[in-house]
């Protein structure tokens, strides 16, 4: 048996619509929005840019090592 959550409330779908006839379940997240979702009054505020993008650094394993150059 397969189970499929996703939604087609979006545009476009989130899902193909030959997936969600192929699922045994199809369950829409807006039927789990009440279940599962949080009031907006209780999310967080938004983060700074710079805070999310960790002021503007990359993360160590996506900087490139030092003696990788290529060479001439």
């Amino acid at each position: 048996r397969v189970t499929v959550v996703s939604t087609i409330a979006s545009q476009p779908p989130m899902i193909a619509d030959e997936l969600r006839r192929q699922a045994d379940v199809f369950t829409d997240l807006v039927e789990l929005q009440s279940k599962l979702g949080r009031d907006p009054s209780e999310r967080p505020a938004p983060r700074d840019r710079s805070e999310r993008e960790g002021r503007g650094h990359l993360p160590k394993f996506l900087q490139e090592p030092k003696g990788n150059a290529p060479q001439e």
